[in-house]
C-alpha cells in the first residue's frame, strides 16, 4: 500500500463522529471537527459520555448541544434516522 498515512481519505465523510475519551483535550475535538466541515464534511456529531451530550456540528457558527433528554437525528444526511442521545450512552 502506498500513500501519505498522515493524510485523510479525499473525498470527506457526509457524517463524522468523534466520541470524547478522558485523554481527549477539549480544544483538539474542537479543532477537529471544524476540519471536518472544512474539508467539506456536512455533519459533525462529538459525543461527550462523561456529560452525556451529542455537540452538533453544522458549520462553523452553527452548533447545538443535545443533552440526555433530547433525541438526535441525522436531518438531511441520514434521512430517517432518529435515535434518544440517552441510548447512546447506556
Amino acid at each position: 500500500m502506498t500513500g501519505d498515512k498522515t493524510k485523510g481519505f479525499s473525498i470527506p465523510p457526509d457524517l463524522a463522529i468523534e466520541v470524547v475519551s478522558p485523554l481527549d483535550v477539549q480544544s483538539r475535538i474542537v479543532e477537529k471537527a471544524l476540519a471536518y466541515l472544512e474539508a467539506g464534511t456536512r455533519l459533525v456529531w462529538v459525543l461527550e459520555p462523561v456529560a452525556k451530550t451529542v455537540t452538533i456540528y453544522r458549520s462553523e457558527t452553527d452548533i447545538e448541544i443535545l443533552t440526555y433528554e433530547a433525541t438526535l437525528t441525522g436531518e438531511e444526511v441520514v434521512p430517517g434516522f432518529s435515535c434518544p442521545v440517552a441510548y447512546l450512552f447506556e
